[in-house]
Formats: structure tokens, sequence, C-alpha cells
């Protein structure tokens, strides 16, 4: 039986990163529903957690060059 191993260590988070997916795939042009996103394809879902990733690198690097 597999598990779930995707534990936030800040759980306050959890509704501003959910905010930021719906941020980032309209930026990408991939639409999301609310609630299950099962039949998303991998490409797709891949875009929406590369750029989420690449845009959280970006902030803390610009704050930690001020």
């Amino acid at each position: 039986m597999a598990t779930n191993s995707n534990k936030k260590l800040v759980p306050e988070a959890t509704d501003a990163l959910e905010k930021f997916k719906y941020e980032v795939a309209s930026e990408v042009g991939v639409t999301l529903k609310d609630g299950y996103n099962g039949d998303l394809s991998s490409k797709d879902a891949g875009r929406i957690g590369g750029n989420m990733v690449k845009k959280m690198i970006q902030q803390v690097e610009n704050s930690m060059s001020k």
C-alpha cells in the first residue's frame, strides 16, 4: 500500500501554496478545476510545478540580494 510522504513543513502555508499553484497554472495556460485534477497530463503538471519552483527560487534570490 502506498503512503503519502508529502508532509508540509509549514501546514499554515497550505492555502498560500494552493493560491500560488492556481496563479502559476493560469500564467502557463493550464486550466485547473476546483478539487480533483487527476486527469491533468504529466506535462502540464510538470509545467506548473517547475514554474512554481522557479518563481520561489527567484523570490529567495531577490530577497538575499537586498
